[in-house]
């Protein structure tokens, strides 16, 4: 099985730009599905859009019409709460149609607020409790190397996830088997819901955090694509040692009036604010979403 995706006709030089524009896309799909629905998390959302652009559209190896192939790449969403860009990415990628984000939180939606594999494909494991996600994906990783097939397993976590203590119990097992085809990538938008994460628990210094429990470590710019991209290409970090991005970010990201507020966390965008929204996200595309 090849990796297949609309990326693959886009020149090397072009691509940050490009998938800038598909990250943009894919913030204003997951506004119109939080309005439509009237809750959604918002903040998490847009900082998140552009890891997960790069990620699926450069990186892991997935192919829509086989997405139970054995050897794909597993994606674990443990920030499962920001599903809107999450399905937005997953019908831009060919998963299922696009008229069904318009379902949003609908009675019977397949999409539901968190996500479920068992109702959509690409959906890899049932998130949203947070702290479940990379626990998953250290068993991913672990299944990948007891399998002989050698996949990569890449969770995204959101900071404030990060105060609960099952994932540093993930760490230390993953650590200890050296599980080098596992990536975490820290969502790290210093914002969690209610205020600052460091007013909250204080997380820093967490790459440091992260190189004591033995995760070769990086930080990064999770809005930069050519940074991002040149990073999730030469994983892993370092031979023998799973690896930690930490991907400083922007709660809202693109969205003026959203930027850097904790009231953005889970804010829903009323009519002339989507509107407004919309506006912003639209400058870098060629035509209309």
């Amino acid at each position: 099985m090849g990796t297949v995706h609309p990326a693959v006709s886009v020149p090397q030089e072009e691509m940050p730009r490009w998938l800038h524009q598909q990250a943009n896309r894919a913030r204003i799909h997951a506004l119109r599905m939080v309005h439509h629905a009237g809750i959604g998390h918002t903040g998490g959302d847009m900082s998140s859009a552009d890891i997960l652009t790069t990620l699926y559209f450069s990186i892991l190896n997935l192919d829509p019409a086989n997405p139970n192939a054995p050897n794909r790449d597993r994606f674990v969403m443990s920030k499962g709460h920001c599903s809107g860009i999450f399905y937005s990415m997953l019908a831009m990628r060919g998963f299922f149609p696009l008229e069904f984000l318009d379902t949003y939180m609908d009675p019977l939606s397949k999409l539901n607020g968190h996500p479920d594999r068992n109702k959509l494909p690409g959906v890899e494991a049932n998130t949203g409790p947070l702290g479940h996600g990379f626990p998953i994906a250290v068993g991913s990783a672990l299944a990948s190397r007891m399998s002989g097939l050698n996949y990569k397993t890449f969770v995204l976590t959101g900071d404030g996830e990060l105060q609960e203590g099952s994932n540093w119990e993930a760490c230390m097992t993953a650590s200890h088997y050296g599980l080098d085809t596992l990536t975490i990538i820290v969502d790290r938008n210093r914002i969690q819901q209610g205020d600052f994460t460091e007013k909250t628990i204080r997380m820093d210094p967490l790459a440091e955090k992260f190189r004591a429990f033995g995760f070769a470590t990086e930080e990064i710019d999770g809005h930069d694509h050519a940074a991002l991209l040149s990073r999730m290409q030469s994983l892993p970090i370092e031979p023998g040692r799973p690896s930690c991005l930490i991907a400083n970010t922007t709660k809202g990201k693109g969205i003026s009036f959203a930027e850097n507020k904790p009231e953005w966390h889970h804010g829903v965008p009323n009519a002339e604010q989507l509107k407004a929204a919309i506006e912003e996200l639209s400058v870098i595309l060629q035509e209309p979403v």
